[in-house]
C-alpha cells in the first residue's frame, strides 16, 4: 500500500519513488524534531479493553458451553419425550454396583439391570411397535486394529455379553433389514464406578429407547440400541457385535456415546465420512454441538484414546457420529467419576438432541446397500466441515465448498496484497518484511517466556502441574509472560520499522511538523495488516493439508481485513495516516471472538485435563513436559489471536500499563500456587495414583522358583511421590529410578517400592505356567509354547518381533489368530486378552522365527534393558491384597489410587538350544476405590 505522510492541504507536494511524499527540492529547509503528541486513549482504556475482552471470552464459553437445559421429569416429557430424571435412575443404579470391570460380579449385576429395563421397555412399547431384547453371548474373538492406539496389538476376547434391542414397526416389512445403530458400552476400568463413562451413555440410551418405542409405527428403518461390555479392555464389544451377531449385517451407519469426562453437552468430536448423518443431526438438533477441531485433534493421535466408532468405521466400514462428554476431563478413568459431578442438564442436552436425531434418520428412506457399507474415508473429498455457534445453530459445510470459498479469498487476498505492493515500491517490500519479522519476534518472544515459566515450576512449586484442579490458573502462570513476549516482539519491530520509516522521511524533507505521529502511526498500521498475512498462512497451509478447522483461520483474517477496509483504507493519495480507530478492532474482533472464543477455552481445559494421565511410563517423561506444552499452547493462543490488539498498544504509556499489570497478576498467581493457598488437588480433581502388588520369580523350567514379592508405588501424573509416601509411616517405601518395572503394557521408570509385609494375598499356585511344546528346525525354525494363565481371565504377552517373523494363537484346538504378517510398535507385537469368569485360560502359541535365528547363529542386534527376552507375560488378578489395603487408606485424600489388584506376569528369555526360561513376575494392578 502507498506510504503518506503529508497533510491534505500541502497540494504542491508529489510522490517519490519510494512511494512517499516528497517536496520540491527549492521547497526543502532543515527538519525540526517535534515531540510526539500524545495518542488518544489512556494507558487504562488499554487494560479495560484486554478485561473487557477477556470477559468476552468466558461468557461465550458459559453460552456454548456451560448453558444446560432444565431436567425434565416423566410428566413434563410425556410418554414420547426424554426425561432425565428418569434417565438418573438408571445412572444411579448402575454407579451404585461400583466399578464393574469385565469379569466382575458387579459387571454381571449391571448386564442383569440394563436387560431388565429392555424388557420393561418391551412391555411399555407403543402396539404398532415391535421391541425385540437379546442377550447375546460372544464366546470369543481377536481384534486386531491397523491404527489408533491398538497399533501392534492383538486384542482377544472371550466370555462377552451385551445386551441387544432392536425396535421397529410391525407393519414395514422391509424395516428391519435396514438399521440405525445407537451404541455404548456398559464396563467400565477397574477403578471407577462410571458415572460419566459410560453409565451416563447407557442411562440415556435406555430413556431414548423408551421414548422411541412410543413412535416407531412411523419408520422406515429399524433402531438397534447396542449396551456392549469389553469397550474398556480394548473395543472388543463392539467387535464382537459386528462380526458375529447377525443385526450388525443390516445397520446403515451408526452413532456411538462415549465420555471424556463428567457431564456437561455431549459434543460430536468424530463424524463421517459419509456426510448424511452430520447433516441430518444440524437439521434437527435442538441444542446443537460439535467441533471439527476436536474431529482434527482426535486424528492426529495426540489424545491418546480410542472409542467404539474406530471398530464400526474400520471394521464395518461404517459412517456416522461419535458423541462425548467432555466436562471435568481430569476425572476420566479415575475413583472421581462419579454422579455427583454430573451436571444437571447433562443428560437432557444429549437426550434433546438425539431422540428427534432418531425420530428423522429412522423415517428416512434407507440407504443403498453399497452406500450404507463398505465406506472408505477419504479425508480429502469426502470430509465435511461443521462446528456450532454458541450452541444455538450447527453450520455444516462440504470440502468442494471450502476448496472454493477459501480458495477465494486466498486468491483475492493474495492479489490485493500483489497490487498494494506494486503500488507502494520497495519501501512497502521492506515496510512488509520488517512487520512480518515483528510477527516471527511476537512467537519466539512470547513462547521463551511462557516456555520458562514451566521449567520454573517443579522447581517451586510442590506439583510441576499446579493448575489441574483450577484449571484457570494458567491464565495467571502462562498468560502474563506470553502475552508480555508477544507486546515485546512487536515492539522490536514497531521500532525498525519507525527507524526505516523515519529514514525514508528524512531523505525526502516536509513542512509537517507532526510527522513523528504520523510515522508511529504508520507503523501502528503495518503491525495490524502482519496480522492479515499471518492468518492467510495459515489459511493456505490448512486448505491444502485439508485441516478442518481451517475456518479459524479465514474468519480471523476476513472480519478484521473488512472492519480495516471499511473505516481505515482510502483512496486519498494525500490523507495522511492517522491512528487506528478502537471501533475497528472491535468490529473485526466481534465475529473471531463469537465463533472461536468458547472453544478455544474448552480446547485448553481438555488438554488440562489429560495432564493428569500425560506420563503413560510413570517417570518415562520430564516433569516439565506437560506445562511446556501447555504453556506453548498458551503463548500460541494469545500471538494468534492478540497480532491485532497489541498492535493498538505500542505507545510507551499503553505498554508500561500492561507489562507491570502482567508482572503483577503472574507474581500474585505464582505466589498463591507456591503457598499451596490454592492447592493442585482435590478431594474430586486428585492425582493419578498406581498401587500394584508385583511378585516375581526367577528359575528353570521344572525347577523351584522364589518368589519376589513389593508393592510399587508409581503415578502418571507429573511429579515426584514425596507426599504421598509422608503419609505412608512404617510401610518402608523407598523412591528412585533406580528400579525399572517392565509391566508388558506400560513400564515404571520412576516409583516407591517396599518389600515390608507383601507375603501375604497371594499364592505360587496362581503363578502362569508357560511349558515348550515343541521346537523344530525344518525350512524355518517354529516353535510350539503352551501357556497357563491359571485363575486369570485378563492378561498381556509381549512377542519379541525382532526374533518372530510370525505367530498363531490356538485354544482347545480353535485357531484364534492365524499366522498373517503383524504390526509392531518398537519390537513387539503387544497381545491383550480380557474375558469373563468362564474364559479358558489355556492357550498354544506357535511363533515362526525369522530366517537367521538359527540356535547356531545369532543376529546382531541394539541392546535393550529386554532385548534379550523372547516373550513377556503378564497375568492379573482383581484382589486387593492387606498390604495394598493399607497402602489405599493411608494415600492422601486427594490421591486417587488408579489401579488396585494383583498382576501376574512372566518373561521368557530368548532360547536357542536350551530353551531356558529367564523371570516369571507376578504382579496385581489396584484398582481405584
Amino acid at each position: 500500500m502507498r506510504q503518506r505522510f503529508i497533510s491534505s492541504d500541502s497540494t504542491d507536494e508529489k510522490l517519490g519513488s519510494h512511494g512517499v511524499a516528497e517536496s520540491p527540492v527549492e521547497e526543502k529547509k532543515p527538519l525540526r524534531i517535534e515531540k510526539s503528541q500524545t495518542p488518544r486513549g489512556s494507558a487504562f482504556s488499554w487494560l479495560a479493553l484486554l478485561v473487557v475482552l477477556a470477559l468476552v471470552s468466558w461468557f461465550v464459553h458459559h453460552v456454548q458451553f456451560d448453558r444446560l437445559p432444565l431436567p425434565l421429569d416423566a410428566n413434563q416429557a410425556g410418554k414420547r419425550g426424554f426425561s432425565e430424571l428418569q434417565a438418573l435412575l438408571h445412572v444411579k443404579a448402575l454407579t451404585k454396583l461400583g466399578p464393574h470391570p469385565v469379569g466382575s460380579d458387579a459387571l454381571d449385576l449391571a448386564l442383569q439391570y440394563v436387560l431388565v429395563a429392555s424388557e420393561n421397555i418391551k412391555k411399555e412399547a407403543h402396539w404398532e411397535v415391535n421391541v425385540e431384547v437379546d442377550y447375546f453371548h460372544a464366546e470369543r474373538g481377536a481384534n486386531r486394529l491397523v491404527g489408533g492406539l491398538f497399533k501392534g496389538r492383538t486384542l482377544l476376547y472371550s466370555d462377552l455379553k451385551h445386551v441387544v434391542m432392536r425396535i421397529s414397526p410391525k407393519y414395514h416389512s422391509d424395516a428391519e433389514e435396514n438399521a440405525i445403530l445407537i451404541s455404548s458400552h456398559i464396563d467400565t476400568v477397574f477403578s471407577a464406578e462410571g458415572a460419566g463413562d459410560c453409565s451416563s451413555c447407557v442411562a440415556v440410551m435406555l430413556e431414548l429407547a423408551r421414548a422411541t418405542s412410543q413412535w416407531a409405527h412411523g419408520f422406515k428403518q429399524a433402531v438397534i440400541f447396542l449396551f456392549n461390555t469389553g469397550e474398556e479392555e480394548g473395543l472388543n464389544g463392539a467387535h464382537s457385535f459386528i462380526i458375529q451377531h447377525p443385526w450388525s449385517e443390516t445397520v446403515q451407519f451408526v452413532v456411538d456415546l462415549e465420555a471424556m469426562g463428567t457431564g456437561g453437552k455431549s459434543a460430536i468430536f468424530q463424524s463421517g465420512p459419509d456426510p448424511l448423518s452430520i447433516e441430518s443431526f444440524a437439521a434437527v438438533a435442538k441444542y446443537p454441538s460439535g467441533q471439527i477441531i476436536a474431529q482434527d485433534i482426535f486424528h492426529s493421535g495426540i489424545i491418546k484414546s480410542g472409542t467404539d466408532f474406530q471398530v464400526y468405521r474400520e471394521v464395518a466400514g461404517l459412517s456416522g457420529l461419535d458423541f462425548a462428554y467432555g466436562d471435568v476431563g481430569a476425572v476420566y478413568h479415575t475413583k472421581n467419576d462419579k454422579l455427583k459431578l454430573l451436571k444437571p442438564g447433562s443428560l437432557q442436552h444429549l437426550g434433546e438432541n438425539m431422540l428427534p436425531f432418531i425420530l428423522k434418520t429412522a423415517t428416512m428412506p434407507p440407504l443403498p446397500k453399497e452406500k450404507a457399507g463398505g465406506i472408505k474415508e477419504d479425508r480429502g473429498h469426502n470430509q465435511m466441515v461443521f462446528f456450532d455457534i454458541l450452541g444455538m445453530y450447527m453450520i455444516v459445510y462440504h470440502q468442494s465448498l471450502v476448496n472454493m470459498l477459501y480458495g477465494s479469498v486466498i486468491l483475492q487476498s493474495l492479489l490485493i496484497w500483489t497490487a498494494s505492493l506494486v503500488m507502494g515500491g520497495p519501501s512497502s517490500v521492506i515496510c512488509l518484511c520488517i512487520s512480518m519479522l515483528s510477527v516471527l519476534m511476537m512467537w519466539v518472544l512470547s513462547i521463551s517466556f511462557s516456555v520458562l515459566v514451566a521449567f520454573l515450576l517443579p522447581r517451586v512449586c510442590s506439583s510441576p502441574v499446579p493448575y489441574i484442579a483450577n484449571p484457570w490458573l494458567i491464565v495467571g502462570l502462562f498468560g502474563p509472560p506470553a502475552i508480555v513476549g508477544a507486546l515485546l516482539g512487536q515492539h522490536l519491530g514497531s521500532f525498525f520499522l519507525q527507524k526505516f520509516l523515519l529514514s525514508t522521511y528524512l531523505k525526502i524533507g516536509s513542512k509537517k511538523p507532526n510527522y513523528v505521529n504520523s510515522i508511529k502511526w504508520e507503523a501502528q498500521r503495518w503491525l495490524f495488516k502482519a496480522g492479515f498475512v499471518q492468518w492467510l498462512i495459515i489459511l493456505i497451509t490448512g486448505t491444502i493439508c485439508k485441516v478442518g478447522s481451517s475456518y479459524f483461520a479465514l474468519v480471523w483474517l476476513v472480519s478484521p481485513a473488512f472492519s480495516y477496509g471499511l473505516l481505515e483504507a482510502t483512496l486519498s493519495p494525500i490523507q495522511s495516516p492517522k491512528q487506528l480507530r478502537t471501533v475497528t478492532l472491535v468490529i473485526g474482533l466481534a465475529a473471531p471472538i463469537i465463533i472461536t472464543a468458547g472453544i478455544v477455552i474448552r480446547l485448553m481445559g481438555t488438554i488440562i485435563g489429560t495432564a493428569v494421565r500425560v506420563d503413560r511410563n510413570p517417570g518415562g517423561t520430564p516433569e516439565w513436559l506437560a506445562s511446556v506444552v501447555i504453556a506453548t499452547l498458551v503463548a500460541a493462543i494469545v500471538c494468534l489471536t492478540h497480532v491485532y490488539l497489541l498492535s493498538y498498544a505500542q505507545f510507551p504509556g499503553a505498554r508500561r500499563s500492561i507489562i507491570l499489570a502482567a508482572f503483577a497478576l503472574f507474581g500474585i498467581t505464582l505466589a498463591f500456587v507456591v503457598a499451596e493457598l490454592i492447592p493442585p488437588f482435590t478431594e474430586d480433581v486428585s492425582r493419578a495414583v498406581n498401587v500394584l502388588h508385583v511378585v516375581e520369580t526367577t528359575g528353570k523350567q521344572g525347577g523351584k522358583q522364589n518368589p519376589l514379592s513389593y508393592v510399587s508405588l508409581s503415578s502418571v501424573t507429573p511429579g515426584k511421590l514425596k507426599k504421598e509416601v509422608a503419609s505412608l509411616e512404617n510401610e518402608g517405601f523407598v523412591c528412585g529410578n533406580n528400579k525399572t518395572l517392565d509391566l508388558v503394557t506400560f513400564t515404571v521408570h520412576y516409583g516407591c517400592f517396599s518389600s515390608v509385609d507383601t507375603g501375604e494375598g497371594w499364592s505360587k499356585s496362581e503363578l502362569p505356567i508357560m511349558q515348550i511344546k515343541s521346537d523344530l528346525q525344518m525350512d524355518g525354525r517354529v516353535t510350539t509354547i503352551s501357556i497357563d494363565t491359571k485363575i486369570s481371565t485378563r492378561w498381556s504377552l509381549a512377542i519379541n518381533m525382532e526374533e518372530v517373523e510370525d505367530f498363531s494363537i490356538e485354544e482347545s484346538s480353535k485357531e484364534l489368530v492365524p499366522r498373517d504378517k503383524k504390526f509392531n510398535v518398537d519390537g513387539w507385537h503387544i497381545i491383550q486378552y480380557s474375558g469373563g469368569k468362564n474364559s479358558p485360560t489355556k492357550f498354544d502359541f506357535t511363533l515362526y522365527w525369522l530366517k537367521n535365528s538359527t540356535p547356531s547363529k545369532a543376529r546382531p542386534r541394539k541392546k535393550t534393558q529386554d532385548s534379550h527376552l523372547l516373550l513377556k507375560l503378564r497375568t492379573d488378578l482383581n484382589r486387593v491384597t492387606p498390604k495394598v489395603a493399607r497402602v489405599l487408606e493411608k494415600l492422601p485424600i486427594w490421591c486417587t489410587s488408579k489401579y488396585a489388584g494383583l498382576k501376574i506376569s512372566r518373561e521368557l528369555a530368548e532360547f536357542r538350544c536350551t530353551s531356558k526360561y529367564a523371570g516369571l513376575k507376578i504382579s496385581r494392578e489396584l484398582a481405584e476405590l
